[in-house]
């Protein structure tokens, strides 16, 4: 286990999947992780959902995701006035799950704001923009009073009565042993599980004095409350129904004919 190559998304939301892992694991943004893992340079990696979709020759880990089965608090439009006058919105580049998924709402709703990529901090304050992770827990808790919350899990599932699933563990076709590498994913979450006030402590001391968002209160409602960890019938339905979406709406050329899972 230990030669295999991981990467991970660096939120607080991934720690329940990869806490106690033994071996290096490499962290970083979800649109870098994903181009690390097409290129070969990762062998397994907690990735954005869409990556499948868009490049469907990994295999999924089943029974593991980040989803959230409605609002999920970490992936929301901050919009200063009423999101139906909306004109433009500022992207987050480092999910294209989100980006996507705030595409297939948008279009399912028949609102047509210019998309804008990437989020410029000066523009951050004045106009909507869409912040995902653990930056979105920030800017929510320092901006409530001046901006209004547009929770994308909450819109999915007003709109389909799914879950959403944003991120999946994805282990490369010619990495041997895939199925020893899942099960011990799920052994690890199924671990995690069971030791939340532990990960809620040891995220609390991480972030110190730096972020005054991130209490042990905000985050047993985080992991308990907006956050799923399975990948059971509902979150694939929720994953097939993404990727009808996507297709519908021109994001995707092709969707996936079925979902490879190990």
């Amino acid at each position: 286990m230990k030669s295999v190559r991981v990467g991970c998304v660096k939120y607080l939301n991934a720690r329940p999947l990869i806490r106690g892992w033994p071996g290096n694991v490499e962290f970083d943004h979800p649109s870098a992780l994903c181009q690390r893992l097409a290129k070969g340079e990762l062998d397994v990696a907690l990735v954005s959902s869409f990556e499948f979709l868009r490049n469907p020759i990994y295999r999924i880990v089943d029974d593991v995701s980040i989803s959230s089965d409605g609002a999920v608090y970490s992936v929301v439009v901050a919009h200063p006035g009423e999101f139906s006058e909306i004109r433009e919105i500022a992207l987050d580049p480092a999910s294209e799950t989100a980006v996507n998924l705030l595409r297939c709402l948008l279009a399912e709703l028949g609102l047509t704001p210019r998309l804008i990529a990437g989020t410029p901090a000066s523009a951050a304050l004045t106009r909507p923009h869409l912040i995902i992770g653990d930056q979105a827990i920030r800017f929510r808790q320092d901006h409530t009073d001046s901006f209004q919350f547009w929770d994308l899990g909450e819109q999915w599932k007003n709109r389909t009565g799914l879950p959403f699933v944003y991120a999946l563990w994805l282990i490369r076709p010619e990495v041997p042993n895939a199925k020893s590498i899942a099960e011990r994913l799920r052994g690890l979450r199924d671990e995690n599980r069971g030791e939340i006030p532990s990960i809620v402590s040891e995220a609390v001391a991480d972030v110190g004095d730096d972020n005054q968002a991130i209490t042990k209160d905000f985050l047993d409602c985080y992991y308990k409350e907006h956050l799923r960890f399975g990948f059971g019938t509902r979150e694939k339905q929720g994953l097939q129904t993404f990727a009808n979406l996507c297709a519908k709406h021109g994001i995707l050329l092709k969707k996936p004919s079925e979902f490879t899972l190990v």
